[in-house]
């Protein structure tokens, strides 16, 4: 039995990281960190094949980030890169992401613009009750631009659902950039003299993580936590939470732990189960397939990160990690992200298919191979109509219990960076 806990926090992912450190400036002083994972970093996870270094995801930090605030030890850590985005659309074409007036307007040729056209003043009159993210996409760009941008496909590889079955309200809060790109506004070139000085300065640097990986990234933060009365209890199985004489008591596979506050920043349904607590509420989440691949030949495009928003192929978006990092035994190397639900869950299939379609579009022209690859559930949530309310009653249930939850997967709430779960855990455990 271990007691004397003053909060025990479920999850060492970023969430968990800086929860740790909000709580430890607000004056607690023995914080225990669990996870079932044996890192910290929760899914910021790399995967060494040999020589090469890879991501199961596009994982870009930034200089500026709030993250910095609590585990400052990682800046000098970070490699500096400057990456650039592209897609693949419908066409064929390698070009701007997430939408180009030129390839995906001035090409299209005068009868196109006038469909494209008609289909947004349709959507404008016709289509002002969304209640979904197809409607929320139609209205601002019409169905013929969704259509041949490629974008509504994307959304079907991106939630694992075809758009018109997900949430309004994630679309609101998440797709904004849709409503952005269709503002004129947004490519008239006005002169330097009406727009203003640029309120946040500098621009800010973007960052990978140091080629030897995550766990040296932090490394020293959490080092410099534990002197300050964290620790850190990683690989362990989670059997239960309970509650006696006041206290919560956290059961593992070899110990009990007793504590006076839980934290909790793990998938809701996991934590909902160790505290026995029974709803019939099913939350969907997607299982990703990252792919990992080595490469010597001509790749067809620039961009070190490229999404896949044709109307065919499986996988979603790939990231050029030798782009980062240099090449490795003179190869390219590069990580592949495939929704598992799309290729049966198979990693073969998903190679396959990567295959066939980037050879079909003219890409990846030479030897290309697959080194390995990574499966990942819980990577992010699936908002399907009425997720919201089915996570809120979880999480109300849990709080009732006496656990506070939080973050991607404790609040169930798609957050893209580090800066953006960051903030939201500031804003969780702020003290009103």
């Amino acid at each position: 039995m271990e007691d004397g806990i003053d909060i025990v926090i479920l999850g060492a992912g970023i969430s968990g990281l800086v929860s740790a450190s909000v709580l430890l400036k607000q004056g607690y002083k023995s914080i225990i960190v669990v996870d079932e994972y044996d890192h910290v970093g929760g899914n910021h996870i790399d995967c060494s094949v040999g020589e090469y270094t890879f991501d199961i995801g596009s994982f870009i930090f930034q200089d500026d980030s709030p993250l910095l605030v609590h585990l400052p030890e990682i800046l000098p850590l970070y490699v500096p890169i400057e990456p650039t985005w592209g897609r693949l659309n419908p066409q064929g074409v390698v070009t701007q992401y997430p939408i180009s007036i030129k390839d995906d307007l001035i090409a299209a040729g005068p009868i196109e613009w006038v469909r494209v056209l008609l289909s947004v003043a349709f959507a404008r009159l016709f289509r002002r009750r969304l209640s979904n993210a197809k409607d929320f996409a139609q209205f601002w760009i019409g169905a013929r631009l969704l259509h041949r941008s490629g974008l509504g496909r994307y959304m079907e590889r991106f939630y694992g659902l075809p758009p018109e079955q997900i949430d309004i309200r994630f679309a609101e809060k998440r797709m904004l950039w849709i409503k952005e790109h269709a503002m004129i506004r947004r490519y008239i070139h006005l002169p330097r003299w009406t727009r203003g000085s640029d309120p946040r300065g500098r621009p800010n640097r973007q960052l990978a993580r140091p080629r030897e990986g995550f766990a040296h990234l932090y490394d020293a933060a959490i080092r410099r936590m534990k002197q300050s009365g964290v620790q850190f209890l990683l690989g362990t199985k989670l059997e239960g939470l309970s509650k006696a004489d006041g206290r919560f008591v956290l059961q593992t596979a070899d110990r009990q732990i007793r504590a006076q506050r839980v934290v909790s920043t793990i998938p809701l349904e996991r934590a909902q189960e160790l505290c026995g607590i029974a709803l019939d509420v099913k939350l969907r989440t997607v299982t990703l397939i990252t792919l990992f691949f080595s490469f010597s030949g001509h790749r067809g495009f620039k961009n070190s990160i490229l999404y896949n928003f044709s109307h065919s192929g499986a996988w979603k978006r790939l990231t050029v990690y030798s782009d980062f990092y240099g090449p490795a035994a003179g190869r390219e190397f590069f990580a592949v992200e495939v929704n598992a639900d799309h290729v049966s869950n198979s990693a073969e299939i998903g190679a396959k298919d990567f295959r066939q379609h980037t050879m079909e579009n003219g890409l990846f022209k030479g030897d290309l191979q697959l080194e390995g690859s990574h499966v990942v559930s819980n990577a992010y949530p699936i908002y399907t109509n009425g997720a919201d309310e089915r996570a809120a009653e979880i999480i109300a249930a849990l709080r009732n219990f006496g656990v506070q939850s939080l973050g991607r997967q404790g609040a169930f709430d798609y957050q893209p960076t580090a800066r953006d779960t960051t903030l939201k855990a500031e804003a969780a455990l702020r003290v009103s």
